[in-house]
């Protein structure tokens, strides 16, 4: 995890709060005074939150993003955000710890954007047995999940000192 990666999760962890959570709060209560204590300690627990989304505890990491999500996106039907989520901060987290919750498969867009490549980044990737096809189309996102937890393989050019 870098510094940058933690800074800009534990930003975008605050303002998506404070839009879905926080600023209803104040409306319902006709005053900021009242919710102020809740927008500070949302600061500290956003920090936290980082942390545990993008440090070593896969299982903590796991269960951060279920209540994070269950949280900020309510609702009756299956979590299923838009591709363009993927690309924040969050979303990479999730992808990265979690993968699609609740799908097996995806479309090539949004496999895409989960792996931050183009959609024809994935097609060659599923030709080349990178990523897994879907039987009943797209791509698993086991494979995706899998994809972005490999370690990196570095291509730099060397330079012998001599």
């Amino acid at each position: 995890m870098s510094t940058g990666e933690h800074v800009a999760l534990a930003g975008e962890l605050v303002g998506l709060i404070e839009r879905r959570i926080v600023d209803p709060l104040e409306i319902l209560f006709g005053s900021d005074e009242q919710v102020d204590p809740v927008r500070r300690r949302l600061r500290i627990e956003a920090e936290v939150w980082a942390a545990q989304l993008l440090g070593p505890d896969n299982g903590l990491a796991v269960r951060t993003a279920a209540r994070l999500i269950a949280a900020v996106f309510p609702g009756d039907g299956p979590f299923d955000p838009p591709d363009e989520w993927w690309r924040t901060a969050f979303g990479r987290a999730v992808a990265r710890r979690v993968g699609h919750p609740g799908k097996d498969a995806v479309p090539f867009a949004t496999a895409g954007a989960m792996l931050g490549i183009t959609r024809q980044g994935v097609h060659d990737l599923v030709k080349r047995a990178k990523l897994d096809r879907h039987p009943g189309g797209g791509v698993t996102t086991e494979s995706i999940h899998e994809r972005l937890n490999r370690p990196q393989e570095r291509y730099a050019a060397r330079r012998d000192h001599h």
